[in-house]
């Protein structure tokens, strides 16, 4: 019979003991390009940063295209995680330009009319939005390659399966005002996640 090495076996129990932990704590990891890296907390409390999920085509074309992978959501997909930019109340001007909230255009919100493999895009239709109660719009000033409000409108508050509090954020990111679309395409496809 085969021994397993001590270290490797040993690592491996830490590893699943730490990660199991930190999810029981409601500590999230995020590793995507759609805002700062870090660890984050989950929260019921309303932040900046959210945890949702698509529903009906929007959700269908994200999974079929791979933009998200399979996960929990009710649709199949898995939840994005985005930043809230607009709220009851603010004013959304969406255009070729990207999104203004405000008057204050966000950087990095351009439209593209095509995925990094040429696949069309559905953008929301231009115009100024009031926003209502109920509805937010989530955005990734950080990568203009997001899939994000831009693509499939504001998002209704029933979406969102919890808040995100940082607890420890990449110093970089904090400082910066969005990632470079290079550290995006390392896959090939809209950031979803």
């Amino acid at each position: 019979m085969r021994r397993i090495p001590k270290f490797p076996a040993i690592f491996l129990c830490l590893a699943v003991f730490v990660l199991s932990l930190a999810w029981s704590l409601d500590i999230r990891l995020n590793l995507t390009a759609s805002f700062p890296l870090g660890l984050y907390i989950a929260t019921d409390q309303p932040t900046d940063y959210v945890a949702f999920c698509l529903s009906g085509e929007a959700e269908r074309i994200a999974l079929a295209r791979q933009y998200i992978t399979p996960g929990h959501c009710p649709g199949g997909g898995t939840p994005l995680l985005k930043q809230v930019v607009a709220r009851p109340g603010d004013i959304v001007r969406l255009d070729e330009r990207g999104i203004a909230v405000n008057g204050r255009l966000l950087p990095r919100t351009y439209p593209r009319l095509r995925d990094t493999l040429g696949r069309p895009l559905q953008v929301y239709p231009s115009g100024t939005y009031n926003v209502p109660h109920g509805l937010f719009w989530v955005v990734s000033s950080y990568n203009s390659l997001s899939l994000d409000s831009r693509y499939y409108g504001p998002i209704p508050s029933a979406a969102i399966r919890f808040h995100l509090r940082p607890l420890c954020i990449k110093q970089d990111d904090l400082n910066a005002p969005g990632r470079t679309d290079s550290q995006a395409k390392e896959d090939g496809r809209p950031v979803g996640r």
